[in-house]
């Protein structure tokens, strides 16, 4: 897919000069797929709107007093939309291939979860010994659901196939998604304390190498109203910054994505914080070598 020109959001955070491949640290995949949620829609306008969001942050960094766009910052050509999920998985799964062995830190935009199953898929081929760190509402256990196995409802399904997996801010889940439940490797929303307390627990059930999946209904609607499944009793933006941080901090973190943003008309500032939480955690990744 490319963007019609009149609606092409530009480069992530409206960098006017634009960053030469080779000497692009991160680079940051769109991929504008809504083929299987399950209540409301337009996730895959996600991508767009944050990129459109990016171009207004401040580009220098208070909390880490950097600018990660000058490690270079590189937007790529959103993945096309397929027909079924299974060929989207396939496509993202081989550009983002592509990207890790160029040595970039893929950065995914979705579009709904499920666009996340290539990205692990291709950073556990290359990472050996991956976890993944899942930031999400809901569990995303289900072996399949609505006929398909590729529904957004199991992503951490595939990724178990191929690497392991902790989970933070759960707070819901079938009960069949119970035969799947990891007491010692999920941390439900309730359990968690304002003062981040958990975090130092939830680093160490991380191995090492990281991909972070960031599912923006972590956190709490009154802070993210706009996600397709938005679900009471959330994270704060602040809870999840200092867990990202510290994963940052503690282990070798080799990509990550941000997905499930639903624009909303008349309200932009959800937009601008999905945005803000990418460049963040560029700022955080910014700090490694």
């Amino acid at each position: 897919m490319i963007w019609p020109e009149n609606e092409n959001p530009g480069a992530f955070g409206g960098l006017e000069t634009p960053c030469r491949y080779r000497d692009a640290r991160f680079a940051v995949l769109p991929v504008p797929y809504d083929g299987t949620s399950t209540w409301l829609k337009g996730a895959d306008r996600g991508p767009e709107a944050m990129l459109a969001a990016s171009a207004n942050m401040e580009l220098f960094d208070i909390e880490t007093r950097s600018e990660p766009w000058r490690q270079g910052i590189i937007t790529m050509a959103p993945v096309e939309e397929h027909a079924t999920p299974e060929t989207l998985v396939d496509e993202t799964h081989r550009a983002a291939r592509t990207l890790i062995g160029d040595g970039k830190i893929v950065v995914g935009l979705g579009g709904e979860h499920t666009v996340s199953i290539g990205l692990i898929r291709a950073q556990a081929e290359h990472h050996r010994g991956l976890t993944v760190l899942q930031l999400d509402a809901h569990s995303d256990t289900r072996d399949s659901y609505e006929g398909s196995p590729f529904n957004h409802a199991c992503v951490m399904a595939r990724a178990a196939e191929v690497c392991d997996y902790v989970q933070v801010g759960i707070r819901s889940m079938d009960a069949a998604e119970m035969e799947r439940y990891r007491p010692d490797r999920t941390f439900f929303a309730h359990d968690l304390d304002d003062e981040g307390r958990w975090i130092g627990d939830v680093v160490a059930r991380l191995g090492d190498p990281v991909y972070v999946t960031i599912d923006l209904d972590v956190l709490d609607p009154a802070e993210m109203p706009a996600t397709g499944t938005p679900e009471p009793g959330g994270l704060r933006y602040r809870q999840i910054t200092k867990l990202l941080d510290a994963v940052c901090r503690a282990r070798r973190v080799v990509g990550f994505d941000v997905v499930e943003l639903l624009p909303q008309e008349h309200n932009k500032a959800p937009d601008f914080l999905a945005a803000r939480l990418v460049y963040q955690t560029m700022a955080y990744l910014g700090r490694r070598p």
